[in-house]
């Protein structure tokens, strides 16, 4: 049985690597510019045929001045019947000059983790994956690098939408040790939102999508926030 999956992300964020896409006839083919949107393509066939895949909102419509009823009846019953959201990251995914309310990403994030109750059914909140895609040089070190001191991987979390970053590191008790230079190392599911490049989740889909239903079962362990702020 597929697992029921939610994307989001920025649709024309073109801020990523090349997947050297060609449009058109053999006679008159032409180069495409690769964007988020043609990556949510490829993970459709990474998650196979069996999955069943909701896909965010475009672009184009402004959430500027719109309701939270307005936006929760775009996005409610897409995600209601999800269990599992992956949030592709990308380099050009916020419009810095734009509020975050007033973007699609956290509203998406924030029905992902509320809770529903339909036909005296309640939806959990979804586990929640963070898909980091490659930039346009083929590099992670936007957002994931490696930090050789403490052996460990660093995120530059203040990069992301709040929503994101207020549930990353956001374990009740977690389990911490101070490195030789200073910085704080997190081990264990230290985060709600686990994160993920997309190298690594193409060798093995199935262990981080088992793995942020591991975290979903047990989120009573973790402070989540699930407003817009």
């Amino acid at each position: 049985m597929g697992r029921k999956v939610f994307v989001s992300y920025k649709y024309a964020d073109a801020q990523v690597k090349d997947l050297n896409i060609y449009d058109g006839t053999f006679w008159g083919r032409q180069k495409v510019q690769t964007t988020v949107r043609h990556y949510v393509n490829e993970l459709s066939v990474i998650l196979g045929n069996e999955d069943h895949i909701y896909k965010g909102e475009n672009d184009g419509e402004s959430l500027a001045g719109f309701s939270d009823d307005h936006i929760a009846s775009k996005l409610r019953d897409k995600i209601y019947d999800s269990s599992i959201t992956i949030v592709l990251i990308s380099k050009g995914m916020k419009e810095i000059w734009t509020a975050e309310k007033d973007q699609w990403i956290p509203w998406e994030i924030s029905y992902s983790l509320k809770e529903y109750t339909r036909n005296n059914r309640t939806s959990l909140s979804n586990g929640i994956i963070a898909l980091v895609l490659p930039d346009e040089f083929g590099s992670y070190s936007y957002y994931v690098t490696y930090d050789s001191v403490c052996n460990c991987r660093s995120l530059n979390t203040s990069f992301l939408f709040q929503i994101l970053k207020d549930n990353m590191f956001n374990e009740k008790s977690p389990t911490i040790a101070n490195c030789e230079n200073g910085s704080k190392v997190y081990y264990g599911d230290s985060s709600y939102i686990q994160t993920v490049t997309w190298e690594n989740f193409k060798i093995d889909p199935n262990k981080y999508l088992d793995k942020a239903t591991e975290i979903r079962n047990k989120n009573y362990e973790y402070n989540i926030t699930k407003t817009v702020r």
